[in-house]
């Protein structure tokens, strides 16, 4: 590996790096078990990355379906997102999307579909995840990074709390478009 540069790491405590081993490829690396988890900046859209999505979607919400190539590719090309896989082992264990925007009272993030799979749950793979859009975050000048998560995904709310996040005094207000 080169260019190594230790971090020093986030409010949970945890000291991540980032490793540029990888053309054009950014990560960050922790050690949970016995395994190595490299947190990527996906670049391409590969069949490893498709299948992850077809097994991690429905565990993100059982009415989601993957995303088409054709999708993931458009998302991965975007110049306001970033998306960021957790492998190891041979294997994708997690996924987080972060996008971004600029408005007049300056550029925000969100960090969406954070999604880890329930074999890995624990392991440190969404923290990995969190502290690699944070850092993205941060490089290209946002200066809030908001979130949303289910009030039932108790150890994910648990998790954003460890790593700094607050919960806002507002309410987010939705509704569909006919948009698909």
């Amino acid at each position: 590996m080169r260019g190594v540069v230790p971090s020093a790491g986030g409010q949970d405590g945890q000291k991540y790096a980032f490793f540029t081993d990888r053309p054009n490829v950014s990560h960050k690396k922790v050690i949970f078990a016995d395994m190595e988890l490299n947190v990527i900046q996906v670049r391409e859209v590969t069949g490893p990355l498709l299948d992850a999505f077809a097994r991690l979607m429905p565990q993100l919400a059982p009415q989601l379906a993957a995303p088409s190539a054709a999708r993931l590719r458009e998302i991965v090309a975007s110049p306001g997102t970033a998306l960021f896989a957790a492998e190891g082992g041979g294997r994708i264990w997690g996924l987080l999307t972060l996008v971004w925007y600029d408005v007049a009272s300056g550029r925000k993030a969100w960090i969406e579909d954070v999604v880890v799979d329930a074999e890995a749950r624990g392991t440190g793979a969404g923290r990995a995840l969190v502290a690699a859009a944070l850092e993205h975050a941060g490089a290209i000048g946002a200066g809030k990074v908001l979130l949303t998560s289910n009030p039932a995904r108790e150890a994910a709310r648990a998790l954003y709390r460890k790593m700094g996040f607050e919960e806002a005094a507002t309410t987010v207000f939705a509704i569909k478009t006919d948009a698909k």
